[in-house]
């Protein structure tokens, strides 16, 4: 069949949604497949279908994180091995961070799509292996120094060569990592959701022909290209910028840390510029630019809209710079596995800088994310990892309060069930409950974030502490107070009580108790002008204290629980009196040290 000359548009519907439906098929294989909690419980991998030359067909419906980083992932492995050198029933697998990948867990497997002889399509899948080497059990050190103790990094490779497992390679890794059989399994359900992709594909392809499809492909590709620029000349012309702050980088815990990002809007195009950010640090708290690359990805979609396709041509009118040597683009061989709270906060410059411009259509800061290794060897001798993806609270939004305890920005990972944790894991939850007093008061309030307790059970596990905002917090915008910090403690089985700070390393032994404190989303707008029935309501939901309903809201309730409207009516005009008009702001809250 021969290619069009016009574009039927419901055959264009369709393939695009049948392309779509292919990645959000591999998706679900992918979790379906996986052993590993962290991936079929946590949800933590991402799969794309891309063309022979590496320019993105569609990705899934899944994590925002992985935008653009299959896509440099997929791009690097052609180099070394070219679409056209390519063979039915090869796989290929990657995870150099400083070539295109992540961080080391985060392992790619690349799988040709063959049709009558020529490699049409690539069919790409990305998880994160509960443990890839390195100095600690989960190749997760917030305390590393350099890239060698985080373990395994893997060049492009050809793992399987038309469907013989390249045994060489394969020892290499299994010799290297603790836990050969999840791996493995986590392996197969890779190449089990790449495979979904090929034979989707290629049954696409039966149906409609080769040459319909590549170019319906192209299309769709130009088509999501002239709906991006549109979306983006619906912003004013001009810079604008806009810098936040890590708490530390895992090593000087005192040192707040900026990332900087200006905007620059001009016609249909638009450019991320990350310069004036900090310096790369001695810590793992760097990013590889892949970061920065899905941090502005996942942004332009919020400006975009679920209309605009997913694919190559809604990236073409963004240009990303990002300065070599600094915090989002390191030099070799600076650490970077706590990678994911950094680009949480690229997220947040990037957005700040925007909300400058069209507030209308951004929400207040999001409490970003947390990732807590619980790692220790069995009585067999066999190594267990529990990575905890705790959420918080989405930011306030302009017409709405931010939802409770959700993955948001660039993170979209599930909940671990306590059951899964507690069958699989020396480890007893005590209390798992929604944080009073955690999301940032505002017209509309950000999301509040959640506590939980664990026990250990073991005799000794050892825990990898990856966070960030224990110092800053989550702004709030247009007179809206920034969302609660976050907040981990340990309770010794003996009694001895400590904080841990954003970034560390540390062993729990058997009684002992931590309890996290998940943050909250800023909030948005005047908490005095927040409807009286809704702080009501979260008071009864404890979502906010009945103190911090008087203090932050300016609302009184009585003994029942009830609001006194006249009580209130009067503490909210004298603060009103006193304070002024509220003017554009944003509330960053306290910038404090940490030791």
């Amino acid at each position: 069949m021969t290619a069009p000359k016009t574009f039927d548009p419901i055959t264009l519907e369709v393939l695009r949604n049948r392309m779509e439906a292919i990645a959000d098929e591999m998706q679900a294989a992918m979790i379906r497949s996986a052993f590993s909690m962290i991936i079929k419980e946590g949800g933590d991998c991402g799969v794309a279908i891309f063309d022979a030359k590496g320019g993105l067909i569609a990705h899934a419906n899944a994590l925002p994180a992985n935008l653009g980083i299959l896509n440099s992932s997929v791009a690097r492995v052609l180099q070394d091995y070219p679409a056209s050198e390519m063979s039915e029933g090869d796989a290929y697998c990657f995870n150099d961070p400083y070539e295109g990948g992540t961080h080391i867990p985060d392992v790619a497997m690349i799988v040709p799509i063959v049709y009558r002889g020529r490699t049409v399509a690539l069919s790409a899948v990305i998880a994160h292996q509960q443990d890839f080497g390195g100095m600690t059990i989960g190749s997760l050190p917030p305390d590393s120094t350099e890239i060698f103790q985080e373990g395994l990094v893997l060049p492009p490779c050809r793992l399987i060569s038309k469907g013989t497992w390249n045994k060489e390679v394969l020892g290499i890794i299994l010799k290297n990592i603790r836990m050969p059989r999840h791996t493995m399994g986590d392996f197969r359900a890779e190449l089990a959701a790449g495979d979904v992709g090929r034979r989707r594909f290629i049954e696409t392809i039966d149906e409609y022909g080769l040459d319909t499809v590549l170019s319906y492909i192209d299309e769709l590709n130009n088509r999501a290209e002239r709906q991006a620029r549109a979306k983006i000349e619906e912003i004013p012309d001009g810079v604008y910028d806009f810098e936040d702050y890590l708490d530390n980088d895992g090593i000087d815990l005192g040192i707040k840390r900026k990332i900087k990002c200006t905007v620059t809007v001009k016609g249909s195009e638009m450019t991320f510029d990350f310069t004036g950010t900090d310096p790369q640090l001695r810590g793992a708290a760097n990013s590889a630019i892949s970061g920065a690359i899905s941090c502005c990805y996942y942004v332009a979609h919020c400006l975009y809209g679920h209309d605009v396709p997913n694919n190559e041509g809604c990236y073409r009118p963004l240009t990303i710079k990002v300065p070599k040597g600094t915090i989002l683009n390191p030099e070799h061989p600076a650490a970077l596995n706590s990678r994911t709270m950094t680009v949480l906060r690229a997220v947040d410059t990037a957005f700040g800088s925007l909300m400058k411009i069209i507030p209308q259509r951004l929400r207040a800061s999001s409490g970003g994310m947390e990732g807590v290794t619980l790692a220790g060897r069995r009585p067999d001798g066999n190594a267990y990892v529990y990575l905890e993806l705790f959420a918080a609270g989405m930011g306030a939004r302009p017409t709405k309060d931010g939802i409770d305890y959700i993955e948001s920005d660039t993170t979209n990972m599930l909940n671990t069930p306590i059951e899964a944790l507690e069958l699989d894991y020396p480890v007893r939850i005590h209390q798992l409950l929604l944080r009073q007093d955690g999301g940032g008061a505002g017209r509309f309030r950000g999301g509040t974030g959640l506590v939980k307790e664990f026990e250990i059970l073991d005799e000794s596990t050892e825990v990898s502490h990856r966070g960030d905002r224990f110092v800053t917090q989550p702004w709030g915008v247009f007179g809206g107070l920034p969302g609660g910090s976050w907040q981990t403690t340990v309770t010794r089985a003996d009694g001895e009580v400590f904080s841990v700070p954003s970034r560390k390393r540390f062993k729990l032994h058997k009684g002992d108790r931590m309890v996290c404190a998940t943050g909250g989303g800023g909030g948005y707008g005047d908490p005095l002008e927040r409807d009286l029935a809704l702080v009501s309501a979260d008071v009864r939901d404890r979502k906010v204290s009945v103190e911090r309903a008087r203090t932050d809201y300016g609302v009184i309730l009585d003994a029942a629980g009830k609001v006194d409207e006249a009580a209130t009516a009067a503490e909210r005009s004298s603060r009103a009196a006193s304070r002024g008009k509220v003017d554009w702001t944003f509330d960053r809250g306290v910038l404090g040290t940490q030791a």
